[in-house]
């Protein structure tokens, strides 16, 4: 077993997940896994850069997270930001931020290789089980992007396009800089024609529709699913490998959509950092699942985190052998 940390910064949240791993069985432990809503993406869609604000929110996150780090002993650590930082054109003020808190330089990765993680942590367990069939099409809704990955055990074809809950939100939602309370039927016609555009581009490299189990990712899925089951707190278990029909999905999203931000921050499973971002975020895997021709979505709590942890471990196997 190694022991190794994994973080993956994205537009809306932060996470960490130190675990014990071992490429050889596949066993993956988990020691600590965590989230924190720090919103690194606020604005970027419109000034093209990242807050002062929303640094220090993501700094003081990271340093949280190198105490856990310290704790648990780990072995070796990897930082991956995705969609905000590769946006943003102050992108080397929060390198060097990181660099200076976790003491490792945060990879600034492309969307394919975010589709590569997500596809190896959301299929890594499902592969070779009778009741999930082939080929899978991972969906990992982010905040500032979505990644589309198919494949079977290794991936076939994969995109990133810039549909998030929270690009869409702020795109679409935000007037007078305050979310519509609920939005009007031109602003949810709005994200619709914006994820629809997403989807062509998508189809262009990936066969979405050649899939047999549709696998969603990221907080607006697991979100949607604790919904589903009407869950009294987020309850990681109970959600992980749920599956949500489209009828549910689309009752839930419209739900959202006319609701107001008291009403949704009365959801008990709902944090409260996805308040006002959850329902653009359901409408992006309402029009995945329709567009797809998807019955039901299969939710998982395992994705780019996960993918990132077996990176670091495969690497440390390898340099072992080399040594």
């Amino acid at each position: 077993m190694t022991r190794v940390a994994a973080i993956d910064c994205g537009t809306n949240s932060i996470r960490l997940l130190v675990a014990d791993a071992d490429p050889v069985t596949g066993q993956l432990v988990d020691l600590d896994r965590r989230m924190t809503i720090v919103r690194l993406g606020q604005g970027v869609d419109r000034t093209g850069r990242l807050a002062p604000e929303a640094l220090e929110r993501t700094f003081a996150a990271c340093r949280e997270y190198a105490e856990v780090i310290e704790r648990h002993g780990a072995e070796r650590v990897r930082f991956v930001a995705t969609s905000a930082s590769r946006d943003a054109e102050n992108r080397d003020e929060f390198v060097r931020g990181v660099v200076d808190i976790l003491g490792v330089e945060p990879e600034v990765i492309s969307g394919d290789q975010e589709a590569e993680f997500s596809f190896t942590g959301a299929t890594r367990e499902l592969t070779g089980r009778a009741d999930f069939d082939k080929p899978f099409l991972v969906v990992d809704i982010g905040g500032g992007s979505t990644e589309f990955v198919v494949g079977e055990d290794r991936v076939r074809a994969a995109r990133s396009v810039d549909v998030g809950c929270v690009r869409m939100t702020e795109r679409h939602l935000v007037r007078d800089g305050v979310v519509s309370d609920p939005p009007a039927e031109d602003q949810i016609a709005a994200i619709r024609a914006d994820v629809e555009a997403a989807l062509d581009l998508a189809e262009e490299t990936v066969p979405l529709r050649a899939a047999h189990t549709l696998v969603g990712l990221a907080g607006s899925v697991t979100s949607v699913s604790a919904i589903a089951q009407d869950l009294p707190e987020y309850d990681s278990e109970r959600i992980h490998h749920s599956r949500v029909s489209r009828d549910r999905v689309r009752e839930i999203t419209t739900r959202l959509l006319h609701s107001t931000h008291a009403e949704r921050a009365e959801i008990p499973s709902l944090h409260p950092g996805r308040v006002d971002v959850i329902g653009a975020g359901a409408l992006v895997l309402l029009a995945i699942m329709e567009r797809v021709g998807a019955e039901e979505v299969v939710v998982s709590e395992h994705d780019i985190l996960d993918g990132i942890a077996w990176s670091v471990a495969e690497e440390a196997e390898r340099d072992e052998k080399t040594d």
